[in-house]
C-alpha cells in the first residue's frame, strides 16, 4: 500500500505542472470510467438522487449522476496543482467573489467565525482560496487516512497556505472552541451522517437524515457567526462565492438550527446539484423502524 500511495503522490506533483484543460480532460475520462465500474458507488448516488429529486426524470437523475462522478475524479486530481503548483498559479485559478464585507472580515477581522462550507466537490479548493489570504488562525477538521503516507500529504495540502490548525475528529471540541474565542476561522463542513449518537434527524429534501449539529453548537459556544462559503468548479478553475452572514443564527433550539442549515443548503445544491457529494451515504443513519436506503 505504501508504494502505490508513494506512487501517486508521485503521479500528483507531476500533474501538478500539467495544463488544467489536459488535467481536466483526464478527470472527464477517468469519471466516466467511474461511473461505468464503480457499481456500488453508482447505486449510492442513484439512491440519494431518487430521494431528494423525486420530481425529476429518470433520464435527467441519471444526467446528474455522469456528471457528478465527473467533478469528483476532476477535483480529485486538482488537489495536485492546489497543493504543488506554484502559489501565483494557484491565485490565478481561484476567483473569490460575493460580499465585499464578509470578505474583508474573513481577510483581516478579529470577530469569531464559522465558514459553513458544504460539501460541494470544490471544498478544498475554497479552503485554500480562502487562506491565501489571510494570516488569521483557521482551523479545520479532518478524518485520518487509513494510510499514514496519504493521511500526511492532504494534512500538509490543506495546510499549505496561511496559518492552518488541522485537528482530528478524535481531538474533541475544546480546541474548536478556543481557536474560535480567540478571533479564529472554522472551516467548517457539518452536512455529514456521523452515525446516531452524533447526529439529530432533521429533514433534507423533505427525507430525515441524521445530521451533525456542529454548525448551531459551535456557533453558540465559539459566539461566532455564520458565513456560508460556496465553491463551483469552473472551466478555468473554481468559483468561492462568500455569501452574507446568517441572521438571527444560532438559536437556543439546535435541532431547529440544523434544519435551517439543510434547507439553506438545498438552495444552494439546488442551483448546480451535479457538483453536490451525492457520493456520500447521507441516509445511511435511518429512524427507528425505518427501511434502509443503501
Amino acid at each position: 500500500m505504501s508504494l502505490i500511495s508513494r506512487l501517486g503522490i508521485v503521479f500528483m506533483r507531476t500533474l501538478a505542472h500539467v495544463p488544467l484543460r489536459v488535467t481536466r480532460g483526464f478527470g472527464t475520462g477517468l469519471g466516466h470510467a467511474l461511473y461505468a465500474l464503480a457499481a456500488p458507488r453508482r447505486r449510492v448516488v442513484d439512491a440519494n438522487l431518487a430521494l431528494c429529486f423525486p420530481d425529476k426524470s429518470a433520464a435527467e437523475r441519471r444526467r446528474i449522476a455522469r456528471e457528478t462522478f465527473v467533478y469528483v475524479a476532476q477535483s480529485w486530481l486538482d488537489r495536485s496543482w492546489l497543493w504543488h503548483a506554484p502559489e501565483e498559479k494557484v491565485a490565478a485559478r481561484l476567483q473569490v467573489k460575493g460580499s465585499p464585507a464578509e470578505i474583508d472580515e474573513i481577510a483581516n477581522g478579529r470577530e469569531p467565525m464559522i465558514l459553513f462550507a458544504p460539501h460541494f466537490y470544490g471544498l478544498d479548493a475554497a479552503a485554500t482560496a480562502l487562506t491565501m489570504h489571510t494570516a488569521r488562525p483557521s482551523t479545520t477538521i479532518y478524518t485520518t487516512q487509513r494510510d499514514p503516507m496519504v493521511d500526511e500529504w492532504i494534512r500538509e495540502g490543506r495546510k499549505r497556505f496561511g496559518n492552518v490548525i488541522a485537528l482530528n475528529r478524535v481531538d474533541g471540541i475544546k480546541p474548536i472552541i478556543a481557536g474560535l474565542r480567540k478571533g479564529g476561522l472554522l472551516y467548517l463542513l457539518p452536512d455529514m451522517d456521523f452515525g446516531r449518537d452524533q447526529t439529530v434527524f432533521v429533514p433534507f429534501y423533505g427525507v430525515p437524515a441524521a445530521t451533525v449539529p456542529s454548525l448551531s453548537r459551535f456557533a453558540r459556544l465559539g459566539r461566532a457567526k455564520v458565513v456560508p462559503i460556496v465553491s463551483k468548479l469552473t472551466p478555468t478553475g473554481y468559483e468561492i462565492e462568500v455569501l452574507p452572514a446568517w441572521r438571527d443564527f444560532p438559536t437556543e433550539d439546535v435541532v431547529a438550527d440544523t434544519a435551517l442549515m439543510n434547507r439553506r443548503l438545498q438552495g444552494y445544491i439546488d442551483t448546480m446539484p451535479s457538483q453536490y457529494y451525492w457520493v456520500h451515504r447521507r441516509f445511511k443513519t435511518r429512524p427507528e423502524g425505518a427501511e434502509p436506503v443503501y
